[in-house]
């Protein structure tokens, strides 16, 4: 017998993974009204509470995109590429900008005033023009909805397979406003998205959707419900879309928890998953390594705390005398440039490698809630290396000292997020080697912040995937809009007397 779940009891036994039972607490039974949703997460026994209020949000979104989808099939490559110039140009209007601004502002006070990291959150003027130059990218790319991959010729047909667009992208992602104009590069290859962003910047996706997203559209007369805003600060909402089997592709990107719930509750509603969460680069100093190569690579690895952000520095010990002076030059340069001091975490067995008084002297670093007094180095285990250390304005890395490059990569391969490794010498056999070795999707022998799609494909990206859960089947770690999109065939029978 089937029904629908209309209430939950304190201490509710409910199955989950086959065979396995997990219990309802008293706060979900409390909350849980009839027409809520109860999602299970197979995986881990998550009881994830979608109240009847943000399903419906999220419902009328997803069908505002099919509905928009539909009707894109419809419009024009120069339809779209209007769409992208208006968007530009309207954010570099200073005075359609303004509205945006001051809703960020908003945002970017009530933020900090819950003691939230606000480093991502801030629309400054870096990032506006980075949204702008994004936009303009998509307007001038080619737009591949129907594009021809090959051709195949046999006696009396033709055969070709053609790119198409794959459908409704859904699309949660951190409080960061630039990834919003990230997501409309779906468009470009004739699909939509329906996007939850994180509540720390709902007030500035508002704004953006209000002053130049939606007149954007207008102007290019496409249909509105191709890009889609979740109005909800709830999280329940992002677990709504990705329970939401319609999607096409479910794409999450922030925090290395939650990306991973997300995923999961895709997964197992049947929606194809891409997922951009843990991060944190690793850098080995190979024997071949410069010195002032060295402190550049670092200094210039700590800009700012994103996913590709110096996390993790191995030096193997033959070296470590000249060259761990260098990381640390390094370290304190990137700190002083953001007018604060670096935190050091030394695996332990590396310490006698560190001036001692690191150890010992008290410094003050900026932590999201505030201001913390800390020794300036600390010893770690050897599993901390698998900790991304989510700093606010205070550079933090871990230094773990190796017997030499091969040892750096086995550590690396079992620890890291399998995402972003550098060798830094100037030996070329050297960095062969470790480029066959390390299991990472971005390799490089310098400074690991040029991992972006934008910065490095010119492509706005909706993510960087790492290798985590697998290596990514038939495309590289950066999802851009022009990944998505699927395949048709179509054949032409020149003679019907064809058969097989």
């Amino acid at each position: 017998m089937t029904g629908r779940l209309e209430s939950l009891t304190a201490g509710q036994p409910i199955v989950y993974g086959g065979d396995r039972v997990t219990h309802v607490d008293d706060d979900l039974a409390a909350a849980f009204e009839p027409g809520d949703h109860l999602v299970v997460v197979q995986q881990t026994g998550d009881l994830l509470h979608v109240p009847q209020s943000e399903h419906h949000i999220v419902e009328s979104a997803v069908t505002a995109a099919l509905d928009g989808f539909a009707e894109l099939a419809r419009s024009s490559d120069e339809q779209i590429t209007a769409f992208f110039e208006r968007f530009a140009d309207l954010l570099a209007d200073d005075e359609v900008f303004a509205v945006i601004a001051s809703a960020n502002d908003a945002d970017v006070a009530a933020a900090a005033a819950r003691g939230r990291s606000t480093t991502r959150l801030e629309l400054g003027a870096t990032m506006r023009d980075d949204m702008i130059a994004g936009l303009r990218e998509w307007a001038k790319a080619d737009a591949g909805r129907d594009a021809i991959i090959d051709v195949i010729e046999h006696p009396g047909w033709t055969l070709e397979s053609r790119r198409a667009p794959l459908g409704v992208v859904g699309f949660v992602f951190e409080g960061r406003p630039n990834v919003f104009a990230d997501a409309c590069g779906v468009v470009r290859t004739g699909n939509a998205v329906v996007f939850r962003i994180g509540s720390d910047a709902l007030g500035t996706a508002r704004a953006i959707v209000s002053s130049a997203l939606r007149p954007a559209l207008e102007a290019a007369s496409l249909p509105t419900g191709i890009v889609q805003l979740v109005d909800s600060a709830s999280r329940s909402a992002g677990h709504a879309l990705f329970s939401d089997a319609r999607l096409s592709l479910a794409v999450a990107r922030g925090s290395g928890a939650a990306v991973s719930q997300l995923g999961a509750v895709a997964a197992q509603a049947g929606v194809p998953v891409s997922l951009h969460g843990t991060g944190g680069a690793w850098m080995v100093t190979g024997l071949g390594a410069d010195s002032d190569t060295v402190t550049a690579a670092v200094t210039h690895s700590l800009d700012r705390k994103v996913c590709n952000t110096l996390n993790v520095v191995a030096v193997p010990q033959e070296i470590a005398e000249t060259i761990v002076p260098a990381v640390l030059a390094g370290l304190d340069a990137a700190a002083a440039a953001r007018g604060t001091v670096g935190r050091l975490h030394v695996v332990e067995g590396g310490e006698h490698v560190v001036p001692a008084e690191r150890f010992v002297r008290q410094v003050t670093i900026d932590r999201a809630d505030g201001p913390s007094a800390e020794t300036a180095a600390s010893p770690i285990a050897e599993s901390g290396l698998a900790t991304e250390w989510e700093w606010e304005n205070s550079p933090e890395i871990t230094l773990v000292v190796v017997d030499d490059v091969a040892h750096a990569v086995s550590l690396c391969n079992r620890y890291s997020p399998h995402f972003v490794a550098s060798l830094v010498t100037d030996d070329t056999a050297e960095h062969d080697a470790f480029y066959a070795a390390v299991d990472a999707p971005f390799v490089t022998d310098g400074f690991t912040r040029w991992v972006d799609g934008q910065y490095a494909l010119n492509k706005p990206e909706l993510g960087l995937s790492n290798w985590e859960g697998g290596r990514m089947l038939g495309r590289g770690g950066v999802l851009s809009g022009d990944s998505i999109h699927t395949v048709r065939y179509r054949a032409h029978i020149a003679d019907h007397g064809t058969h097989r």
